[in-house]
């Protein structure tokens, strides 16, 4: 196989690196997002054998530690914290995993070795976010457990370094030896299979999530996610964070300020205080921050979690028994 993992002979299990890690069943990963990620998918994505996570980002602490809680009363499975670094009252969000014992955290925007330490410390596994080999080395360093390395085809916030995933993954299996999971531009077994060729040992998957009716985001949000086809997302806001949004009518006032080179100032007060969670929760999709990746084109119904984890893991074992198959 191209992959290093087995599928166990009752063709629902595998097993590599990332399952053991994680104890979960299948190597698939539900991204950390903003005004989407709530308990309710966590606990879907968990419940159906992949690896649930509530994003901490949009959450103020006690909002995140009451997502938590109603998670364990709707599983007992695994799940994960995804915890931006930059983001204000960083110490009481800390605070609050330690206190429920969230057994794994995946942390991004900001510095591994700020928190890491104290994490592992308590018995949490870590893993951190990156989009360069350079920083994924960094990582490995600063002692986490395992690395995401997403692309450049990633909805939300990116990297500078602009790098596809196809030329990501295997730069960083080159950098590291923990394991590596796969982001970015990532919707099916096929590009799971993919992912896996090139050294990866899961993936991780945020628009696919997105268009399910567990996620907290705003129906009309996930509705032109459905809608949208090639081409219609874009990175932007380069004087600030990188981000890829759909473009809408946000979009166009930014490309326009940008295109009058408008300074940092000015596109700060042109994105405004709360325009994310206008666009994703509130289902302002004209004025809104649409924040997805390209791999919306290819998504064209809004189904359960569960369906979407088992039609990924059964595609990629199709893909795995006959990778040349068209």
């Amino acid at each position: 196989m191209l992959f290093e993992g087995k599928i166990t002979t009752d063709a629902a299990a595998f097993e590599n690196r990332v399952t053991k890690l994680f104890g979960i069943k299948y190597p698939i990963i539900q991204a950390g997002m903003i005004w989407a990620s709530g308990w309710r998918l966590a606990a879907a994505v968990s419940n159906a054998g992949g690896l649930g996570i509530i994003g901490a980002g949009s959450m103020y602490p006690h909002i995140l530690q009451e997502h938590i809680q109603k998670y364990k009363k709707a599983s007992d499975k695994p799940f994960a914290v995804n915890l931006p670094l930059l983001y204000p009252d960083i110490d009481k969000h800390i605070a609050i995993i330690l206190e429920e014992k969230v057994p794994i955290v995946f942390t991004s925007a900001g510095n591994p070795k700020t928190w890491t330490a104290k994490l592992k410390e308590n018995g949490i596994t870590v893993v951190h976010v990156v989009s360069s080999a350079k920083f994924a080395k960094k990582c490995e360093d600063a002692g986490v457990d395992a690395v995401v390395a997403e692309g450049f085809e990633a909805g939300g916030h990116n990297g500078r370094e602009e790098t596809t995933t196809l030329c990501l993954i295997p730069n960083v299996r080159a950098a590291i030896n923990i394991p590596l999971i796969a982001a970015g531009g990532i919707g099916t077994g096929r590009a799971m299979f993919a992912m896996m060729a090139l050294g990866a040992e899961a993936v991780q998957m945020g628009s696919r999530f997105v268009c399910t009716p567990e996620a907290s985001s705003h129906q009309s949000f996930k509705e032109a996610v459905v809608a949208a086809n090639e081409g219609d997302t874009s990175l932007t806001l380069k004087q600030l964070t990188p981000v890829r949004l759909i473009k809408n009518e946000f979009y166009k006032q930014v490309e326009a300020a940008d295109a009058q080179c408008t300074d940092k100032a000015g596109m700060e007060a042109l994105l405004g205080r709360g325009r994310a969670k206008q666009g994703m929760f509130e289902g302002n999709v004209t004025e809104g921050e649409l924040e997805i990746g390209q791999v919306s084109s290819i998504i064209t119904e809004i189904k359960p979690a569960a369906e979407v984890v088992m039609e990924v893991w059964e595609e990629f074992k199709i893909t795995a028994a006959r990778p040349f198959a068209y």
